[in-house]
């Protein structure tokens, strides 16, 4: 095919940024569908997920037809301190004269931020490096463990989520993300989360570069570890000569009721991965911070300086974005309005647990919070040939998503290595009547579906209404 040349093609075919935003709902779902993801659209659509939102503020998003909507999925632990606060727009605005990317100087607002974190982050972490993503993190703290040990290994634990990128995906457990890129990094030890004495004889049999662990696993089911696990994990890594990595990219900068989750455990890691809400909800920025021991063994010298880079790494928007972002958290009390208020929180989701069977387990730290259903079981599945408990473990999470949607206008969703299980993630500033609004609509469709079943046929109903509107 000949190449297409630019000259040539119309302007008239290039939808404009004014354009975009005149878009319908259904305009916006051709494209994707044309474009994108068709698959995944699909699967939006049954639900009725593929809404078209065109404005937010705080913890709310609004529609095309002006409804509002809570958010309390939180982008996955990105909106801390909310949907387009003022601070960090603000501070955008204040940089946006500044070059944003040029790679023949050192950039002064992404200086401001290094130092930054080395304040806020425990121990003695102090050298960052500054990045684009989280699993571009992860994929930096792995390459730092290697280059800082000369080992190969690494060690991390079941129902781990890191990434999808192939050094992120090596150390993720769950098998659906991994199994269709396989080969992945050689060397890479699975070890039961929480477990000490399997993490130990790990360490000991395979000389590994890093153990790499979240404080609390967030897609795996917002699992928390045994009381006393990390510190000893992170003592365990010393003694054998391997790093600690500490995952906090979802759990970071006051999601948990700390700073970091690790404090809960007072662990410093010797490497920590950042992520998320570093971008105050509307930067993509990630980072990884070591201390300056490792750091030089790694990267200490002219010759190695630039063994890792990032073209957009530390960019001027995006640093601008992180230092406001964190002087949100701090002016805010970001962090012990997540302990007081997902305390509150908590409390009611296990009042409802009481009340109906459904619900299997509540369990999180501050605004980390995981509410896990109850599988179909006996006669049940018996009859259904354990197709009942399959559909509940892959589908019971997005259904009950699905009717909190629909019908009270909160957004949620599943976690992705346990569909089971939903995930109650709103942004920091959340107040204790939209908590309030949350447990009354949780209890309302409880009461309204009356089990698994239940959520099947309304989900049905959801689904065939879709089909038939179109």
């Amino acid at each position: 095919m000949d190449n297409i040349n630019a000259s040539v093609i119309s302007p008239e075919l290039i939808i404009s940024l004014e354009n975009s935003l005149k878009l319908n709902r259904n305009e916006t779902r051709s494209l994707h569908k044309n474009y994108g993801n068709s698959s995944l659209v699909t699967l939006m659509g049954m639900l009725n997920f593929d809404r078209q939102f065109i404005r937010a503020e705080g913890t709310r998003v609004w529609d095309s037809d002006g409804t509002a909507y809570l958010d309390f999925l939180g982008g996955y632990g990105s909106l801390n301190i909310g949907h387009n606060h003022p601070r960090v727009i603000s501070a955008i605005e204040r940089v946006r004269e500044i070059p944003n990317i040029l790679q023949v100087t050192v950039p002064t607002v992404a200086g401001a931020l290094l130092h930054n974190l080395a304040v806020i982050t425990p121990g003695q972490l102090k050298r960052s490096f500054l990045c684009n993503s989280g699993a571009e993190a992860v994929e930096g703290a792995l390459k730092l463990a290697r280059a800082a040990t000369g080992r190969k290994a690494f060690i991390y634990c079941q129902n781990s989520f890191h990434g999808k990128s192939f050094g992120a995906l090596s150390v993720t457990g769950r098998e659906k993300y991994r199994t269709k890129f396989e080969s992945l990094l050689p060397e890479c030890v699975e070890v039961p989360y929480g477990d000490n004495e399997a993490l130990r004889r790990a360490l000991i049999s395979h000389q590994a570069a890093a153990f790499i662990v979240e404080p609390i696993q967030g897609e795996g089911g917002i699992n928390l570890p045994p009381d006393g696990y990390l510190a000893t994990a992170a003592r365990d890594c010393r003694e054998n000569g391997t790093l600690f990595i500490a995952d906090e990219i979802q759990t970071g900068f006051g999601r948990t009721g700390k700073l970091f989750a690790c404090q809960h455990d007072n662990v410093e890691p010797d490497i920590m991965c950042l992520a998320k809400s570093l971008g105050g909800g509307i930067m993509p920025i990630g980072a990884f911070i070591t201390t300056e021991e490792i750091w030089q063994k790694a990267y200490g010298t002219v010759e190695k300086a630039t063994l890792h880079t990032s073209t957009f790494g530390g960019n001027t928007w995006a640093a601008a974005a992180g230092i406001a972002a964190i002087e949100v958290v701090l002016a805010e009390k970001l962090d012990a309005a997540a302990a007081e208020n997902g305390s509150y929180f908590i409390s009611g989701l296990l009042e409802l647990q009481k009340k109906y069977s459904l619900i299997k387990e509540v369990r999180g730290r501050g605004l980390l919070i995981g509410v896990e259903f109850t599988q179909p079981g006996g006669l049940t599945d018996k009859a259904t040939l354990g197709l009942a408990s399959k559909l509940s473990n892959e589908y019971l999470g997005s259904m009950v998503a699905g009717e909190l949607l629909n019908r009270h206008h909160i957004i949620t969703a599943y976690t992705l290595n346990n569909p089971n299980v939903i995930r109650l993630e709103p942004p920091l500033t959340v107040t204790r009547e939209d908590l309030d609004y949350v447990l009354n609509a949780l209890d309302s469709v409880l009461k309204r579906n009356k089990g698994f079943w239940g959520f099947t046929a309304a989900s049905a109903k959801t689904v065939i209404k879709r089909l038939t509107s179109k």
